[in-house]
């Protein structure tokens, strides 16, 4: 049964992701205006395209989280935004920490340049509790969050205080940007 439901969950996952290199490819975001534009495109189901590209830009880091920020609340207002982007920045990193508990550093390494992983590694190593640098990480702009949700799967790092530092740190950062882009709205 277990072995199903990971089958079933990796087909759902990779259904998810052909739709939305489906939805996004060929597209030309020259700015958050352009972005925010296609999103509202999509109407009713607007803030769950966000939510899903939210996730998703985190499970493969090519985008910057803050663009998707900046145009959910400039798309969807501040409170709008602030949900989407919650959700599905909250959902990416879960996702990329079981990912990587699950498939170990060879993912990590897949997923980020050598510079990066050496660099935050160093870090990591420097720091006294990596909970702490953690939950830091998270609360602060320009941290490289996505890396740290792969890297503390890998660390072996507790299931539950990573989504609870998820849950309590994430909100803070994304509804800073949510007010800030929401008043451009």
């Amino acid at each position: 049964m277990d072995k199903r439901i990971q089958a079933i969950s990796i087909i759902v996952i990779l259904l998810l992701c052909l739709l939305l290199l489906k939805l996004f490819l060929g597209q030309q975001f020259s700015s958050v205006e352009d972005f925010q534009t296609y999103i509202q495109g999509f109407g009713a189901a607007g803030p769950v395209v966000l939510t899903v590209f939210q996730a998703f830009q985190v499970v493969v880091p090519v985008v910057p989280g803050n663009f998707g920020c900046a145009a959910g609340a400039m798309a969807f207002g501040t409170l709008g935004g602030f949900l989407c982007n919650y959700i599905g920045i909250s959902a990416g990193s879960i996702i990329a920490y079981f990912l990587a508990k699950k498939y170990g550093i060879k993912i990590v390494r897949m997923m980020f340049s050598d510079k990066t992983y050496h660099k935050w590694s160093k870090k990591v190593e420097a720091s006294r509790s990596y909970d702490r640098f953690l939950f830091v990480a998270t609360l602060l702009p320009l941290f490289p969050d996505d890396f740290l949700c792969y890297f503390s799967g890998v660390m072996k790092m507790d299931t539950k205080k990573f989504i609870w530092i998820i849950i309590l740190g994430k909100p803070w950062c994304i509804l800073a940007y949510s007010i800030l882009f929401g008043l451009i709205r």
